[in-house]
């Protein structure tokens, strides 16, 4: 294996990492109803855990409220529990055919709670991209070890890594500050 091929293999996981970020915080209730709310609420169909997304229509009709038609009536009361269940913190209201969501205005509390929830988060994919680049730099000493690349080699790729690092980090910050801002508008 070479340099090269140790630096895309990593950069292919620190991507990885920032998109694993921004589906975690798509997740997050920002105060306006967005489908991504559900995506890790699953429901019991015939056995198995499936997404809600997999067992209904979902669609955001107005800002604030969030519809589910599940594609089977059957389907309408396991859904209502796994949203009760879930830490939305939201309340179901079905009328028989449709699943209806009213998504409330955050209070300030909540705002902070979600802000530390979205720095948490922020810090996981921190420390994913320092993991993966320790990896690298292991792997590019290893090729020093073996007498593939020489010691100056080593030391370009190592400063190299940091680089990418550093620019994965601050991507990872803006993500999260972007998020914070969201999260705190009124």
């Amino acid at each position: 294996m070479t340099v090269k091929e140790i630096f895309s293999a990593q950069e292919e996981k620190m991507k990885k990492a920032i998109d694993a970020l921004r589906r975690e915080l798509a997740s997050l209730r920002a105060g306006r109803a967005t489908p991504a709310l559900l995506d890790k609420i699953s429901v019991d169909y015939y056995g198995s855990p499936t997404p809600v997304n997999q067992v209904a229509n979902i669609s955001v009709p107005e800002p604030r409220m969030i519809t589910i038609q599940p594609w089977e009536k059957t389907m309408l009361a396991a859904i209502e529990k796994a949203i009760l269940k879930s830490d939305l913190g939201l309340t179901p209201s079905s009328d028989g055919v449709i699943i209806r969501l009213s998504i409330p205005q955050l209070t300030q509390q909540r705002r902070t709670e979600l802000a530390k929830v979205i720095h948490k988060k922020a810090e996981e994919a921190r420390v994913a991209v320092r993991n993966i680049r320790r990896d690298a730099n292991d792997s590019v000493k290893k090729l020093e070890k073996d007498k593939m690349i020489s010691e100056d080699e080593t030391k370009k790729a190592q400063e190299d890594m940091q680089k990418l690092t550093d620019r994965y980090i601050k991507e990872i910050d803006m993500v999260m500050t972007t998020k914070e801002k969201e999260i705190m508008e009124v």
